[in-house]
């Protein structure tokens, strides 16, 4: 790097640093902490505990939007002002120094607008995921357990947890449906740019004549709501479907009929678990996911009239990201347009780039 890659790098990350300014607004940060702080220490404030707790949930979000962003600031201004100084004094020491720390300078500058486009009213809640394999049999339900896969990994090398809340073993290899929830910071925040459906190319293991097949599976996100967010579903809304759970044999065999199905009538949604041995467990965590989808669902539509987009545009049938491992190697996001060559590091769960690139680019259309 030498001194104009230096100087134009200062000028476009001081840009972006502005451009952040408007959107989170620093002084309307500070103008509403003050407020929180001045309601906090009213004697009645803990009286409402719900009341309490929102204000409070909102506090610890702006306060780490305002913390990260002041300290994004302070980083890009002083290495500005170093080497300001350190080309006065002629320090050619200094100044390769800060050519050196320049890659880790833009580093800050990434995080700072990932975290922003992490700040949304439902980006920190837990993500309730289902997989599942469109039409091809064997072929498509063996994708979709590599995508189970791949985001279980990326749970691993993020110290995200998961519960399953369904699985159904495919009849030869994969799986015909799973459903988990992941549970970490900013979990739906990342895993929302996940939804949609995700295309394999590859030469099948299953063809005996070893020639190219393409599968498609579909993942569908949605926030764990929260016990504040009202969602009410009543009785003639659903219909409720009990069945034995299906599993591997042995003791894992349910013998009665404590899996559930829900079905909302109006909207189509299907959601199941059978993963607990007791219908009422399993009948609410059924519950929690339909809940969940309708919330995402109503969610996308009130986004989808407001962007003018026809309600047939919004549901879970766009194709968002190809995988091809034959005749080459690379994984291509749509969204983002950006290809990238690891293929197996990415089915291994290394994953938080492509999401991060997909958030950047769905933010600066």
């Amino acid at each position: 790097m030498d001194s104009y890659e230096y100087t134009e790098l200062l000028k476009k990350l001081s840009t972006k640093i502005d451009n952040i300014a408007q959107i989170i607004k620093p002084e309307s940060i500070t103008e509403r902490l003050a407020e929180i702080n001045t309601i906090e220490q009213n004697p009645t404030f803990w009286e409402d505990a719900k009341a309490a707790s929102l204000i409070q949930k909102e506090k610890t979000k702006i306060t780490s939007v305002l913390k990260k962003y002041t300290e994004a600031k302070k980083t890009v201004d002083d290495a500005a002002d170093l080497y300001e100084m350190a080309k006065d004094e002629g320090d050619e020491d200094s100044i390769e120094e800060l050519f050196g720390e320049a890659e880790h300078l833009e580093q800050v500058i990434t995080d700072l607008e990932i975290s922003m486009m992490l700040s949304g009213d439902d980006d920190d809640n837990n993500a309730i995921i289902s997989i599942h394999p469109g039409a091809g049999g064997t072929e498509s339900q063996d994708w979709a357990s590599m995508l189970y896969r791949m985001y279980l990994r990326w749970c691993e090398r993020n110290n995200f947890k998961v519960e399953v809340l369904d699985y159904q073993e495919g009849d030869e290899a994969g799986l015909k449906d799973v459903s988990f929830i992941i549970k970490g910071d900013n979990a739906y925040g990342y895993l929302k740019v996940e939804n949609g459906v995700h295309r394999l190319v590859r030469i099948s293991p299953f063809d005996s004549n070893a020639k190219r097949h393409t599968s498609f599976s579909s993942v569908m996100v949605s926030p764990e709501i929260d016990d504040d967010i009202d969602i009410v579903v009543e009785d003639k809304d659903i219909r409720i479907d009990t069945y034995r759970s299906s599993g591997a044999g042995g003791q894992h065999v349910n013998k009665t009929e404590s899996a559930i199905r829900i079905t909302h009538i109006e909207t189509g949604i299907v959601v199941q678990c059978q993963n607990d041995r007791s219908q009422h467990k399993n009948k609410a965590n059924a519950m929690k996911m339909l809940k969940s989808r309708l919330y995402e669902h109503e969610r996308a539509k009130q986004q989808a009239i407001k962007d003018g987009v026809e309600k047939s545009d919004i549901g879970w049938g766009h194709q968002i990201r190809s995988y091809v491992l034959a005749p080459y190697q690379q994984v291509k996001d749509n969204r983002s347009g950006i290809a990238y060559s690891q293929v197996n590091h990415i089915l291994d769960g290394d994953l938080t780039k492509v999401m991060e690139d997909v958030l950047i680019s769905t933010k600066t259309k």
